[in-house]
């Protein structure tokens, strides 16, 4: 980084901003303490700062390395083989139809977890001064463990589309369809079940904590964390409907 130390960077722009924050209340009296920014206002600008960064580089990255190859190709003469349609009608339909099932099923028992992760750590520890809540608030992981129920029951109906076809036959219009279809129904399915079991892992862990310190809150915040275990629901749906005309393998 042509000799600059990133942390004394960082405390520089700290000390630009805080001048520049100072010098925007006309009466100096009135401004808060420079310890206000030091301590809430700069963690959240550098926290903001790392997420960005974080995914900034490795989207940069991914575009510059397919930019350097696309050129590579096209200025020695191989840039027909740079073809994504290509790409797509020669991969077979059998390994489409298999990634949108194993999506399907994987990142709903991921957001399964995350969701009865945040939700368990939250009942265990406002447990230890409430134990009252640990029965009630079981509700919550129920809520997660449904949205990897959702992944299993459409991984079951997607994989109901599978048969054996020869290799003549399987590249046809409507198998190359049916790969799509299960593909990308698989895709929508897990990530809103993924999305799904984040939220209501969130809200689960707050209702557990509301309910620690103030019983009548449950109820408030628990209709709020039914709300966001339909998501899940909303994505099941999506996926019958974008695999309802794909016909098995084989059967056109």
């Amino acid at each position: 980084m042509n000799g600059l130390n990133p942390a004394r960077t960082i405390s520089h722009q700290r000390k630009v901003r805080v001048l520049l924050l100072l010098q925007s209340y006309p009466d100096k009296s009135s401004a808060p303490p420079q310890s206000y920014y030091r301590l809430r206002v700069f963690p959240q600008i550098v926290d903001k700062l790392e997420v960005t960064m974080g995914l900034t580089y490795p989207a940069g990255a991914a575009t510059v390395s397919l930019l350097v190859i696309g050129g590579y190709m096209l200025f020695h003469g191989d840039g027909e083989q740079f073809n994504v349609g290509q790409f797509l009608e020669s991969v077979s339909p059998y390994a489409w139809a298999n990634i949108g099932i194993a999506m399907c099923i994987g990142l709903s028992v991921v957001g399964a977890s995350w969701g009865i992760f945040l939700t368990g750590s939250s009942i265990v520890g406002g447990g230890v001064k409430a134990p009252r809540i640990r029965t009630k608030n079981l509700i919550s992981i129920i809520f997660c463990e449904v949205v990897a129920i959702y992944g299993v029951i459409m991984a079951i109906v997607f994989s109901s589309k599978l048969n054996l076809v020869g290799d003549d036959e399987i590249f046809s219009g409507s198998n190359q369809y049916t790969g799509y279809a299960l593909f990308w129904g698989g895709i929508t399915v897990g990530m809103c079940n993924l999305i799904c079991g984040i939220s209501v892992g969130i809200n689960g862990s707050s209702a557990a904590l509301a309910d620690a310190a103030d019983g009548s809150l449950f109820v408030k915040i628990l209709v709020i964390e039914i709300f966001s275990s339909v998501l899940g629901l909303f994505g099941l749906i999506i996926g019958l409907l974008v695999t309802g005309k794909a016909l098995e393998f084989g059967a056109a």
